[in-house]
């Protein structure tokens, strides 16, 4: 039986904040091979196909197809993973998917990357008779020019011009007809989640001036233009993309920091952020990422469970240090003086009396500094 849902790819830890990757026209979701496996180190990234490349059934959608229609076939992949919001960046055709998503479904958007990519695309005309070519002829003829239009002179990704070759010519006749139609310019005010709109400075397909009349009229929107990239940019500029998605989708970074301040208090992460050299920036940056944005977020357990959860590690590691810390944190969190000492009793049985006996005076002195 056919799947009707879109062929994807799923990296990154189940419990990381959800983002999901749209590609051009004429390519698969390898596009994305040089910044998937780094976004996945703070995101659970789904990369998907259009219909009729990669892998995706070319069933899928049909002439006369819209890009609604291919933003409704991402959200039903979205729901089959579980996913309800989630962030989202796409290339081109991609990119005009997240721009409908943002307009006609922002309750499922969390904030949204445009990439070489346009609210309108030059009118109905030309993809009507690249649609019309395609149906008759095929593709290995267009896929001789895709270096041309996809790469600056010289440049070339061989995986993806076979992509290009051996994607199924109807279905992407079908999305010719969804650029034909696409025409957001008049909504995109409307646009209120985050976004971010990245140019190639030599994209002969969506030039710079597309993405800068996203940005100008999405309120907040920034933008970037990337020198020596021209239309698919994460495959010829991965590294320069992949520090402005990280920029733009550092929401664990800035969740963390306000986890952290609540639990530790401003007191504590003011000194810790003043002691901050270039040489700690990183591991302070690691701290407020992955400690703080993904795991004290993670619903699973309430906070408190997690003040007794890291008081007893502390005690075992002997970390009286940062066992003070923590005192203090549990108590924001909620635990009674007698709760912690009930902690502590228990790992005098599972760390040893001698180890219990350090912690009980370390709990002690922060409790009474507390009460004073």
């Amino acid at each position: 039986m056919t799947s009707e849902l879109l062929n994807h790819r799923v990296e990154g830890p189940p419990s990381a904040p959800p983002l999901l990757l749209g590609p051009s026209l004429g390519t698969s979701y390898a596009l994305w091979d040089q910044v998937a496996p780094e976004l996945s180190a703070t995101h659970r990234v789904v990369r998907w196909d259009l219909p009729g490349h990669g892998g995706s059934p070319a069933g899928l959608i049909g002439p006369g197809a819209s890009v609604g229609d291919l933003a409704g076939l991402v959200l039903a992949l979205a729901d089959s993973l579980g996913i309800e919001r989630f962030s989202y960046a796409g290339v081109s055709l991609g990119g005009a998917v997240g721009l409908h998503l943002a307009v006609h479904r922002p309750d499922r958007l969390s904030s949204l990357a445009v990439i070489c990519s346009s609210a309108h695309f030059n009118g109905a005309g030309p993809w009507e008779e690249r649609a019309a070519l395609v149906r008759r002829e095929g593709l290995a003829g267009l896929a001789e020019s895709a270096d041309a239009r996809w790469f600056t002179s010289g440049f070339t990704v061989p995986r993806l011009v076979r992509d290009h070759r051996e994607a199924d010519p109807h279905a992407y006749a079908a999305c010719c007809d969804a650029l034909a139609a696409f025409d957001l310019r008049d909504r995109l005010a409307e646009i209120t989640v985050p976004t971010l709109a990245i140019a190639g400075r030599e994209d002969p397909a969506t030039p710079p001036a597309h993405l800068r009349e996203i940005a100008d009229a999405v309120p907040g929107a920034a933008l970037v233009e990337l020198a020596g990239a021209s239309h698919l940019a994460p495959a010829q500029r991965p590294e320069a993309v992949l520090t402005a998605l990280r920029t733009h989708f550092g929401e664990p970074a800035r969740r963390g920091m306000e986890v952290r301040r609540e639990v530790l208090g401003d007191a504590h992460v003011d000194r810790a952020q003043a002691r901050q050299t270039p040489f700690t920036a990183r591991f302070q940056d690691f701290i407020s990422r992955y400690a703080w944005g993904e795991i004290w977020t993670d619903p699973t357990l309430a906070r408190r469970e997690r003040s007794m959860i890291t008081l007893t590690a502390l005690v075992a590691h002997g970390h009286y240090d940062e066992l003070a810390m923590h005192v203090r944190a549990a108590r924001r969190n909620g635990l009674t003086p007698e709760e912690i000492g009930a902690v502590l009793l228990q790992t005098a049985v599972y760390c040893g009396v001698p180890a219990a006996n350090s912690a009980f005076a370390v709990a002690q002195r922060v409790l009474e500094e507390e009460a004073e």
